[in-house]
C-alpha cells in the first residue's frame, strides 16, 4: 500500500481524521464542557445506536467495578428500573437517530436525571423545547470517526462520578499518541500493526474476546462492517468453548481473531491456552491481538484505535471506499418515507 492508493480509495479522507485521533481526544478532554453535578446516582442508562452505542458499551466496562449499575439501550424502549437516582444519557452523534429520539421523547414522562449529547439535529431542537440539559459536540467526518471526540467529551462531563483519576485519562491519551506513531498513514510498511492486521483479516473473521473487552470487539465488528463492507462474527471466549468451537470440526473459511488481555482472569487465560491448542491441532489459522498494560480506558481505547484503523486499511486493500454506507442510507430513507406516509 502507498499514500496515493490510500488517497484514491479513501476519497473522503477518513484516514486523515484517524491520524488526528490523539489530538482530538486531548482537545475534547480539555474543552470547556461543564461537568454534571447530579447527586445519588446508582444507575446509568446509555442510549445510542452504532458508534453512539459503542460509547455506552465502553462506559459499561469502565463502571463495571463500581456500585453504579450500567444499562446500555440499543433500541426503542427504556428499562422499568429507572427512578429518580437513575441518570439517562442519550447519545446520537448525528442528533437524528430514530431509536434514540424515540427514547428521548419517552423520558419526558419519567422522573429521572438526564442529559443529551449530539452534534445537533432533532435532539437539540427537542432539548431546547423541553429544557433538557444538552451538550453539543461537532461531528467530525462521520459518526464512527467522531468516536474519540464524543468519548473524551463524555469523560469530561462525567468526571465527578468516574471511577478514573484525571491522570488515568491523561495516560490513555498518551497511549493513543504512542500508538499513532505506529499506525498512522505516514508509516505504510511492515512496522505498522494496523496495516499488518488488515492484510491478514480473512473474508469472514470471527472476533473472540474476553469479559471486559466486549466494547472493543463490538466496535471492531461494526467498523469492519461499515468500512470494509465485510461479514463478521463475534463470540465471547468462554461461551465459545461451550458451543461455537464445535464449528471448527469442519473446514471453514471463517478464521478467528483473538483479542486478549495480559491480565485476563486466570480461568480465561486457561481457556485461551486450550482454544489455541485446539486451533493448532485442527490446522485453524488465527490471529492474536493483545491489549496494552494500563487502566481499563487505556486498554479499550488503544484497542479500538488499532482495530478501527485496520478496517480503513482493509477497505483500501479491497479497493472499497470506507466512508459511504449506502445500505444504512437505504434503511433511513425507507424509515423517513414510512413516517411521512403515516
Amino acid at each position: 500500500m502507498n499514500t496515493s492508493l490510500l488517497e484514491k480509495i479513501d476519497s473522503q479522507g477518513m484516514y486523515k481524521i484517524y491520524d488526528q485521533w490523539p489530538q482530538i481526544a486531548r482537545d475534547s478532554w480539555t474543552s470547556n464542557l461543564k461537568s454534571i453535578h447530579f447527586k445519588k446516582i446508582d444507575h446509568i442508562v446509555f442510549v445510542g445506536m452504532g458508534g453512539s452505542g459503542a460509547l455506552g458499551d465502553l462506559f459499561t466496562a469502565i463502571f463495571s467495578k463500581t456500585k453504579i449499575h450500567v444499562t446500555s439501550i440499543k433500541g426503542y424502549s427504556l428499562p422499568k428500573t429507572i427512578d429518580k437516582n437513575t441518570l439517562v444519557i442519550c447519545i446520537s452523534i448525528s442528533g437524528n437517530t430514530d431509536e434514540t429520539n424515540t427514547v428521548l421523547e419517552l423520558l419526558n414522562d419519567v422522573d429521572c436525571k438526564k442529559f443529551v449529547i449530539s452534534s445537533g439535529g432533532k435532539m437539540e431542537q427537542f432539548c431546547k423545547k423541553y429544557s433538557i440539559l444538552f451538550y453539543k459536540v461537532p461531528q467530525i467526518h462521520s459518526p464512527r470517526s467522531s468516536f474519540t471526540s464524543f468519548l473524551y467529551s463524555l469523560l469530561r462531563i462525567l468526571k465527578p462520578i468516574l471511577p478514573l483519576d484525571e491522570i488515568e485519562v491523561e495516560n490513555s491519551i498518551i497511549e493513543l499518541e504512542k500508538l499513532q506513531k505506529q499506525i498512522n498513514s505516514t508509516n505504510l510498511n511492515e512496522s505498522n500493526p494496523a496495516l499488518t492486521l488488515a492484510k491478514w483479516i480473512p473474508e469472514i473473521p470471527m472476533i473472540i474476546y474476553p469479559y471486559g473487552f466486549q466494547s472493543s470487539a463490538i466496535r471492531f465488528k461494526n467498523s469492519l462492517q461499515e468500512n470494509s463492507k465485510s461479514h463478521v462474527m463475534i463470540e465471547n471466549v468462554i461461551e465459545l468453548c461451550h458451543n461455537g468451537i464445535v464449528s471448527w470440526e469442519q473446514k471453514s473459511n471463517i478464521l478467528p481473531i483473538l483479542i486478549e488481555g495480559k491480565d485476563d482472569h486466570f480461568k480465561t487465560k486457561e481457556r485461551w491456552i486450550i482454544l489455541k491448542d485446539f486451533f493448532q491441532e485442527n490446522n485453524v489459522n488465527f490471529k492474536e491481538i493483545f491489549s496494552i498494560d494500563g487502566n481499563i480506558l487505556s486498554k479499550l481505547i488503544t484497542l479500538i484505535y488499532l482495530l478501527d484503523y485496520s478496517t480503513i486499511y482493509k477497505s483500501v486493500l479491497k479497493k472499497i471506499d470506507p466512508s459511504p454506507v449506502k445500505s444504512i442510507d437505504f434503511v433511513k430513507q425507507r424509515l423517513n418515507k414510512n413516517y411521512s406516509n403515516s
